[in-house]
Parts: structure tokens; C-alpha cells; sequence
């Protein structure tokens, strides 16, 4: 599997919102122009306003350049050329139903593995001023994706990202996306998720409250910002 790094975003804490809420995020991302050194906690420069991001797991949000097109038919969008998703990485040739928790890529002269899907936030909502955005992204199955850095290096605009690994226990992004997100009642589907050996810890508490039997949560704090 080959891809390329279209766009290297990073972003400040301001003020997101679009004809109603307003919060605080990093969310609006700012294209870079020659190399970051990709650390463990992610790019230098990016920060991030809520607990919930961020972190060595979580230390690079990627998203497809490739499904700008279809929200920007599906919703209206006038979507800028990079960082629209509060990405890091634009990229090209990464699409979820390729890409697997586990598989590891080389981009630029950093190492890096992909932990978990990403888990839409009510912060998508207040950018575009549609409410139901979080949603909609999580059902539509383009999500993005999440990455730990396993050796740190410069990675650039341009790179190649070349995958240098493949866990074979290892499930697509799309269905991990589904198993979490979408049908939420699949218990089968959570024990195969938590098998693998690479899904980030943070994924893991919910999985296994679903095997326990519990009633899966609301999640309004995530979707809706409750």
C-alpha cells in the first residue's frame, strides 16, 4: 500500500463556531510549509483543547482527501484544500476500508501505526454550523483515523506513505468504525476489536462494558458537546 502526504496541518486553540455555538478548539488546522519532527505526542506547534484529544495514541489524526468531495455534495460544504477534518495529515491513497488497526507506515523518516478510528466530536458540528455532522461522519464511515508514533522523524508535505507492516489479527478501519460507533449492540464484533493487538487502551473500557452486557451510552457529551 502506497499513499502520499498531501498537507502537514497543525493548529492553535481559538474560537471555533459557525452560526450558533461557540467553543474552544484547535480543531481549524493551518497547512505547514517544510518539515515537523513528528514526536511521540505528536506535531509541534499542534494543540489541543480537550481532554479527550491528544495523547501517544492518539498522536496523529488522519483523514482521505479522496471523501472531501462527497461532503462537500452531501452537506453544501465550501471545504478549504487541507485540514477541513481538524486532520494532521491530509492524505491521498488511505482510504478506512484499506487502511487496518496495526498497519504500520513509513512517512518520511518517522515510523508510525494506526491505532483506532477517530471518534467524531460535536467540534465538527460547530465548524460547519450543522448539528448532525458528528453523526452523519461516524454512519458514513469516513472518519479518519488515528496514529501512534513508533519512531520519531521529519515527515513533509509530499512524503510517501508506505506501509511496512501489517498485523494479520488486524481489522480494516471501516469495521472498527462500525463495531464502535455504528452498531453498538454487536457484541461478537467487539471481542474480535478487542483481540487486536494494536487498538488504542482508550477504545478499550467501552468494548468491554458491551461484553459485560451494559447498555451501550448515549455518548451526547461526545456527539453534542452535553
Amino acid at each position: 500500500m502506497l499513499g502520499t502526504l498531501l498537507a502537514l496541518n497543525v493548529g492553535s486553540i481559538a474560537i471555533l463556531g459557525n452560526g450558533g455555538r461557540r467553543i474552544e478548539s484547535a480543531f481549524e488546522k493551518t497547512p505547514v510549509v517544510g518539515a515537523l519532527d513528528l514526536g511521540r505526542e505528536g506535531l509541534p506547534g499542534d494543540e489541543h483543547a480537550w481532554k479527550h484529544h491528544g495523547g501517544p495514541d492518539m498522536a496523529v489524526l488522519v483523514y482521505a482527501r479522496e471523501h472531501y468531495s462527497f461532503w462537500e455534495d452531501d452537506c453544501g460544504l465550501e471545504l478549504p484544500p487541507s485540514g477541513a477534518f481538524g486532520e494532521n495529515f491530509t492524505t491521498r491513497g488511505l482510504v478506512e476500508t484499506e487502511v487496518c488497526i496495526g498497519d504500520v507506515f513509513r512517512v518520511g523518516g518517522a515510523v508510525v501505526q494506526v491505532s483506532q478510528p477517530r471518534s467524531p466530536c460535536f467540534k465538527i458540528a460547530a465548524r460547519y454550523g450543522l448539528s448532525d455532522m458528528p453523526i452523519r461522519v461516524q454512519e458514513s464511515g469516513y472518519t479518519g483515523f488515528l496514529l501512534r508514533v513508533v519512531e520519531e522523524g521529519p515527515v513533509r508535505a509530499g512524503d510517501e506513505i508506505r506501509l511496512v507492516g501489517h498485523d494479520d489479527h488486524g481489522m480494516t478501519v471501516a469495521e472498527a468504525n462500525r463495531i464502535v460507533h455504528v452498531d453498538r449492540r454487536d457484541v461478537d464484533g467487539a471481542a474480535r476489536l478487542l483481540a487486536v493487538p494494536a487498538l488504542a487502551d482508550g477504545m478499550r473500557p467501552k468494548l468491554m462494558r458491551r461484553l459485560a452486557g451494559e447498555k451501550p451510552p448515549a455518548e451526547r457529551d461526545r456527539l453534542w458537546g452535553d
